[in-house]
C-alpha cells in the first residue's frame, strides 16, 4: 500500500507526494506526457533529442550534471512511445534546489545553435552505435514498421530516419519545446522524507508560471488488422530469430491484465511453457519471450525467439504455435495458474520498495489516469479467472490477424 496526496496546480500541473520516513534521501520524478507518438512523420526523435536537451543546461542553472553530482545527487531520464521521463535522487535537504532546477529546465531550457548542434551529434552516434552497427539493432524498427501501418507506433523512440535530427532546424526544435513541455504536460512525484504540506506550498511556490497554450498535433489509430503480414531479412547476425506479434489492449484497460498474465504463462521462468517446451525439452530455441508492450494506446503482444544452430525457420515457427494451441484449447492447472498470480504478486511488491520506484510508479499511474490503481491492480490481477485468459488466448492467436518477421542469419548479407 502506498500512501499519498495528490493535488493539480491552476497551471495544470499534477503533483503527487509519498512520504517515507525510512530514508535519508528523496526522489523527484518530472514525466512529460510526449513521446515518439506526439511526432510528426517527417520530424521524428524529437522526444528523444530532448531526453539529451534537458541535460545540456537551463538559463539559471547551466551546468546540470555537474550540480546534481556535487550535491550527491544521481540522475538519469528515458524516452518510450508515450513519455518522456526524468528522475533524480539526492539527499533529502537538497529537494528545494532540484525543484527549482526543474521548473528551471520546464522554463527556461537553453536551446541555441551550439547546444542543439552538440546533442544532435549525441543522438546520431547513439542511432549508429545500437541501430546501424550492431547485430540485430534493426530488429525493432522492422518488427514496428510491420506491426503498425498508420499509428505512430510504427517508428522507433530515436526515429524513423536519422535525417529527421541531423536536419532538425531550431526553430522546429523550439516549437516542440514550447508545446510539450509545460505545467499543464506534466506529472510530477516525490517519494522520501518530506513533509506533504511544505512540500506542497514549496512547488505552488517554485512553479508559479502558467502554462502556455500550444496546439499538439493529432495522430490516427490503428484500424483493426486484417490480413496477416510477414516479412523476410537477411542479417549477419549470430542466429536466426522469428518475430510474432499479436494485436492487443492499451495498458489502461481491463484486458491488459489478463494479456499480462498471458504472457508471464507462456514465458516467465524456466518452468514457463514455451521456455519448458522449446529451450530445455526440444532444444529447438536458446531464448524465448511473450511479452506485452504496455502503450497507452492498443499495443503489441509479442513473441519473439532466438533459433538453435540446428533449428530450421519453418519448425521453430511451428513449434511455437504449437504451444499458443495448447495455452488456448487446454485447462490451466490451478497450480500453474496461481505460481504465476504469486511472481506476478512478487514482482509487484518489489518494484514498489525503493522512493525512487515509487516516485516513477506514481507519475507513471498519474499519467494513465489511473492513479488509484496503484494499490488496486492486485486486486484486479486476483481477480482474473483462468477461463479468461485461455479465452482470449484463442481469440488472440487464432481468430485475429497477426504479424511474422523472419529473421535469418546470413553471414553475407546484402539486404
Amino acid at each position: 500500500m502506498i500512501d499519498y496526496k495528490d493535488i493539480t496546480l491552476e497551471n495544470g500541473l499534477r503533483l503527487i507526494i509519498n512520504e517515507d520516513k525510512n530514508t535519508e534521501l528523496v526522489a523527484v520524478n518530472m514525466l512529460y506526457k510526449v513521446g515518439a507518438k506526439n511526432e510528426q512523420e517527417n520530424h521524428t526523435g524529437f522526444a528523444h533529442l530532448f531526453e539529451h536537451l534537458m541535460f545540456s543546461g537551463s538559463e539559471n542553472f547551466p551546468q546540470f550534471d555537474s550540480l546534481i553530482t556535487s550535491i550527491g545527487g544521481e540522475s538519469n531520464a528515458f524516452t518510450n512511445n508515450d513519455i518522456t521521463n526524468f528522475y533524480v535522487t539526492v539527499p533529502y535537504i537538497y529537494l528545494e534546489t532540484i525543484l527549482h532546477i526543474e521548473a528551471d529546465r520546464m522554463r527556461n531550457l537553453i536551446i541555441d545553435e551550439q547546444h542543439l548542434s552538440l546533442q544532435k551529434k549525441v543522438v546520431i552516434e547513439e542511432f549508429k552505435q545500437r541501430y546501424l552497427n550492431q547485430p540485430y539493432g534493426d530488429l525493432y524498427k522492422e518488427m514496428r514498421e510491420l506491426s503498425y501501418k498508420y499509428h505512430p507506433y510504427k517508428w522507433l523512440t530515436i526515429g524513423k530516419d536519422i535525417s529527421h535530427i541531423e536536419n532538425a532546424t531550431l526553430d522546429i526544435v523550439r516549437n516542440f519545446y514550447n508545446t510539450y513541455y509545460q505545467p499543464n504536460n506534466a506529472v510530477l512525484s516525490i517519494s522520501g522524507r518530506v513533509e506533504v504540506e511544505k512540500v506542497i506550498s514549496m512547488v505552488k511556490k517554485i512553479f508559479s508560471f502558467p502554462s502556455v497554450a500550444c496546439k499538439q498535433i493529432s495522430y490516427q489509430n490503428e484500424p483493426p488488422q486484417t490480413t496477416n503480414r510477414e516479412k523476410t531479412l537477411y542479417r549477419d547476425v549470430p542466429s536466426s530469430m522469428i518475430v510474432i506479434t499479436f494485436p492487443m489492449s492499451s495498458r489502461k484497460d481491463k484486458e491488459f491484465y489478463r494479456f499480462d498474465l498471458l504472457s508471464d504463462l507462456l514465458s516467465n521462468g524456466t518452468s514457463s511453457r514455451m521456455y519448458n517446451f522449446l529451450v530445455q525439452q526440444t532444444h529447438a530455441f536458446t531464448a524465448i519471450d511473450a511479452v506485452v508492450s504496455a502503450d497507452d494506446d492498443a499495443g503489441l503482444f509479442i513473441i519473439m525467439g532466438k533459433l538453435a544452430e540446428q533449428t530450421d525457420m519453418k519448425k521453430g515457427e511451428e513449434l511455437i504455435w504449437r504451444t499458443l494451441k495448447e495455452i488456448s484449447t487446454e485447462e490451466i492447472s490451478d497450480r500453474e495458474f496461481q505460481k504465476v498470480k504469486n511472481k506476478n504478486l512478487v514482482t509487484s511488491e518489489f518494484n514498489n520498495i525503493k522512493i525512487l520506484d515509487k516516485a516513477m510508479n506514481l507519475a507513471y499511474y498519474d499519467h494513465l489516469d489511473m492513479l488509484e490503481y496503484i494499490n488496486k491492480d492486485r486486486q484486479i490481477y486476483d481477480g482474473v479467472q483462468k477461463e479468461e485468459v485461455v479465452n482470449l488466448a484463442k481469440q488472440t492467436f487464432f481468430e485475429r490477424c497477426h504479424n511474422t518477421l523472419y529473421y535469418f542469419k546470413n553471414q553475407h548479407a546484402t539486404e
